[in-house]
């Protein structure tokens, strides 16, 4: 199947909506607790107030710091074309395409812990280190969800998975791809630093983990690392829209609406939980996704059984 002009169309839709969905998901915990919060487009206006300022360098970083925010920024966005964005196919695909759309969220995870490491702070190494930590159990929970969609829909690349035969497997395969669900939705939380694994409004030592490693980054660096981090959350979303809903039959103005809706109600979930709990001790994360990694093994075995 070729690309089509709306494939291309709603991938720029959710590259331009990206930076919205923090703001979503700030406002709705700020209106569930009692408080007005930012506006939901403040992250567009911090990053044009950052793209008007100079990048500051510590004489201890080398070029790895330099870096660090392009290629991070480079590896989500090759990550979004792998994504069927359109409940359809994807502008890159390839039987497999599941390994490297995980592994470039992996080379970005890289960049920006070696950036952080590059500085020679011991604060920001401590954030570094938690960081790899948690990788080690959210990325297997990645994989066991994409192996039951994998066996759910007999497809082995993103577009397959999350196209057609994902719309003909629901009727079979409903309680397993829920459970996918929910372990994505944990996975989102996890990877993209959210309550209750980490704060991003905090900026306290012992619970930083995230924000701690992009402390030195300012100016047009932070701003790219900013946006990145908002794409990146865009993007789990919108597997995790793809996988609930699966929207092969519907008409192409149809599906995209249908998206920016699941975007919207992805970021209100994120507000919900951070503001009905507060963030785990570090100690409890790893029990989480594991917990997460057990509901997609059990979507595996109802599949083989």
């Amino acid at each position: 199947m070729m690309v089509t002009w709306n494939a291309l169309a709603t991938l720029v839709l959710v590259l331009v909506i990206a930076p919205a969905l923090p703001g979503i998901a700030t406002k709705t915990k700020s209106v569930l607790t009692g408080r007005q919060g930012a506006p939901v487009l403040q992250l567009y206006y911090d990053l044009a107030k950052l793209l008007r300022k100079d990048s500051v360098y510590s004489t201890t970083t080398t070029w790895v710091f330099r870096a660090g925010p392009a290629v991070v920024l480079a590896a989500i966005l090759v990550a979004a074309l792998f994504l069927p964005l359109d409940g359809r196919v994807a502008p890159l695909r390839f039987a497999g395409d599941l390994v490297a759309f995980a592994a470039l969220f992996a080379l970005a995870r890289f960049a920006l812990v070696l950036a952080g490491l590059d500085t020679g702070s011991s604060f920001e190494g401590m954030g570094a280190s938690r960081e790899v930590t948690f990788a080690t159990f959210a990325e297997p929970v990645l994989f066991l969800c994409f192996t039951v969609l994998v066996l759910a829909t007999g497809q082995l690349s993103l577009s397959g998975m999350l196209g057609a035969p994902l719309l003909a497997a629901w009727p079979h395969a409903a309680a397993p791809l829920t459970l996918v669900g929910i372990s994505l939705f944990v996975l989102l939380l996890a990877e993209n630093s959210r309550v209750p694994v980490d704060d991003p409004l905090t900026h306290l030592e012992l619970t930083m983990i995230h924000e701690v490693i992009v402390l030195d980054h300012s100016g047009p660096d932070l701003a790219v690392i900013l946006y990145a981090s908002a794409l990146k959350l865009a993007l789990f979303a919108a597997l995790l829209v793809g996988v609930l809903i699966p929207r092969a039959g519907l008409s192409e103005p149809m599906s995209a609406a249908v998206l920016i809706i699941g975007l919207g109600t992805a970021a209100v979930g994120i507000g919900i939980v951070e503001s009905t709990m507060a963030r785990l001790r570090l100690t409890r994360v790893p029990q989480l996704l594991v917990g997460a990694g057990a509901m997609a093994l059990f979507g595996i075995i109802l599949l083989l059984r």
